[in-house]
């Protein structure tokens, strides 16, 4: 392990990765990440991976568009020797109430103000997406064909590969017992393998983000809250797009191996570091998942799994210093949004870590919000 570092970020998943990889293509030399387990082994990988660009305020629409445009061209970007496995099918989101169908018409609106061409559906059209669509009590849709599913996997590792081929350490199974602070600036990094001396350390820690905070003395308005997947065996193409909807709670696509992976949140989940998986989950999953799309009532389970939203008070991320330690960043409380807003979170964090003017702004996402009370709440989350 090196004992000095320009940058030590905190988490190797995808918003870990992607800063080091923007931190090395703008010409920091010394950039550390450092993983408890493997690259990909949090929230990363356990998400439905799922990518879209349909959002209800105009801050997620434009992280989440400069996004995707990456990922469009990542595997020529990132210069991978494999595929991300960008899946562009599409999202469905269908609503089923009079408020839920106004809010669609205004986000339909916004996006489409900002570059995304989004279209508000009748139930007709929808089901020309999706022929086996039960339309039962729904009222319209929007649709996106650019919206998608990529693998998590893949793409944290061609930000990784790429990271290291311009000279990141990436230290797997590596653990941070303490973060060493110094009349209130960062000095160093304590790790089960051996110290670091930095100024900067990057919380990027996902689900565990909290626990860090703590070392340096911060209390983080986050919690992590266990959400559940069910995936099903692998089946011939049956559904292009993902179907969501935020009022009926659930989403659901097939990937592109065959399986058809689904969630759907549920307030009475543990907020603690638990990930196991729970029968009540799997039987009101099934029983949502079924009666909009009836005939999956057919296709055989083939296991669930569980991982991390690190939950802010208003579902949105935090980004960028705090005023309290000097040289601690945060890339943290994405609340379920995470993964496919790693390219954006990336670069945004390179911008300002280095002090240039960032792409898009973030100044609103920083983490004196929530003491000042300017919460930013996104309508269209499950």
């Amino acid at each position: 392990m090196i004992k000095t570092a320009d940058v030590v970020i905190i988490g190797g998943g995808i918003s870990g990765c992607a800063i080091a990889y923007n931190l090395l293509k703008k010409g920091v030399k010394d950039v550390v990440v450092i993983e408890k387990a493997y690259l990909s082994s949090g929230a990363t990988g356990r998400c439905g991976a799922g990518i879209r660009q349909q959002w209800g305020t105009e801050m997620n629409c434009r992280i989440s568009k400069l996004s995707s445009d990456f990922f469009e061209n990542a595997n020529e970007e990132l210069d991978y020797d494999g595929d991300i496995e960008f899946k562009q099918g599409g999202y469905l989101i269908i609503s089923s109430t009079k408020k839920e169908h106004e809010q669609f018409k205004k986000n339909v609106t916004l996006q489409n103000s900002l570059g995304i061409q989004s279209k508000l559906l009748n139930l007709d059209e929808a089901r020309e997406i999706v022929p086996f669509l039960n339309t039962e009590g729904l009222i319209s849709a929007t649709f996106h064909q650019k919206d998608g599913h990529l693998n998590p996997f893949h793409t944290t590792q061609a930000f990784a590969n790429a990271a290291k081929r311009l000279g990141a350490h990436i230290y797997t199974y590596t653990e941070v017992m303490d973060i060493i602070v110094e009349s209130g600036r960062i000095v160093g990094v304590k790790t089960n393998k051996g110290d670091i001396s930095t100024n900067i350390v990057v919380n990027a820690a996902g689900g565990y983000s909290q626990l860090i905070g703590n070392m340096v003395g911060l209390e983080l308005p986050v919690f992590s809250e266990r959400h559940q997947i069910l995936v099903t065996e692998p089946v011939e193409p049956v559904l292009g797009p993902m179907v969501m909807s935020f009022s009926l709670n659930l989403y659901c696509q097939q990937v592109p191996h065959g399986s058809i992976i689904m969630g759907r949140g549920d307030e009475g989940e543990p907020r603690d570091f638990r990930i196991t998986s729970g029968w009540h989950f799997l039987e009101e999953m099934t029983k949502t998942i079924t009666k909009v799309l009836p005939p999956l009532k057919d296709v055989r389970l083939l296991r669930q799994w569980a991982g991390l939203y690190n939950m802010t008070p208003d579902r949105q991320p935090i980004y960028g210093p705090v005023d309290e330690v000097e040289g601690f960043y945060l890339a943290i409380g994405y609340s379920g949004h995470g993964f496919m807003f790693g390219p954006a979170t990336g670069l945004l964090m390179a911008e300002a870590i280095l002090g240039e003017e960032t792409t898009l702004p973030i100044d609103m996402l920083h983490l004196n919000r929530f003491k000042k009370g300017e919460l930013i709440f996104e309508p269209s989350v499950v």
